[in-house]
C-alpha cells in the first residue's frame, strides 16, 4: 500500500476514533497530495508524496519558530504535534554517524574515479549528489543542510 493510501486509511481511522488533531493533520496532508495530483494531472509517486511531506514538515518548523517568537506557545505546540504525526509517514532519519560514513564512501569513490585526486570544495555538488543517492538507496532520509555541513567538513580536510 502506498503512502497516499496509507494516509487516506489512517484519516478514516482517526475519524472513527474522534481524534480531532490527527484528523485535521491528515486532512491537510491529503489535501496537499490532491493539489499536487491535480497540478501534475497524474497520480503521485512515492518519492513525490515524501517530498510533499518534507515540505509540510519544513513549513511547520518555520511556523513553530514564528509562533514561539510571537509568544503563541499553544499554537507552536500544535504545530510541533503535527510535525510528529507527519514524520511518522516518512522513512527513518539517518544519524550523523551514518551520514558521515556515506560522505566518506562518496569521497573515496570520487577519489578513485579521478585517479587518486581527492575532490575539493569545487566538487561539492558531485559529492552531495552521490551522498544523497546513497542515503535514498538505503531507505533513509537526511536533512540536506546537515549533509552539506558534513560534506564541507570532509572536503575541507
Amino acid at each position: 500500500m502506498g503512502l497516499v493510501e496509507t494516509v487516506h486509511n489512517d484519516m478514516i481511522a482517526a475519524m472513527k476514533a474522534h481524534e480531532e488533531l490527527r484528523l485535521s493533520t491528515l486532512r491537510m496532508v491529503k489535501s496537499a497530495f490532491k493539489n499536487k495530483e491535480i497540478e501534475k494531472r497524474a497520480p503521485l509517486t512515492e518519492g513525490e508524496a515524501q517530498a510533499i511531506l518534507q515540505t509540510l514538515i519544513k513549513q511547520r518548523r518555520e511556523s513553530v519558530e514564528m509562533f514561539t517568537k510571537g509568544g503563541r506557545q499553544e499554537l507552536a505546540e500544535k504545530e510541533a504535534q503535527e510535525i510528529v504525526m507527519i514524520e511518522a509517514y516518512l522513512p527513518r532519519v539517518a544519524g550523523a554517524e551514518k551520514i558521515a560514513d556515506y560522505v566518506a564512501e562518496a569521497v573515496a569513490e570520487i577519489t578513485e574515479a579521478n585517479g587518486g585526486v581527492k575532490p575539493g570544495q569545487k566538487d561539492m555538488g558531485q559529492v552531495m549528489k552521490t551522498v544523497q543517492a546513497k542515503i535514498a538507496a538505503s531507505g533513509l532520509r537526511a536533512d540536506g543542510k546537515q549533509v552539506s555541513e558534513l560534506v564541507k567538513a570532509e572536503l575541507g580536510k
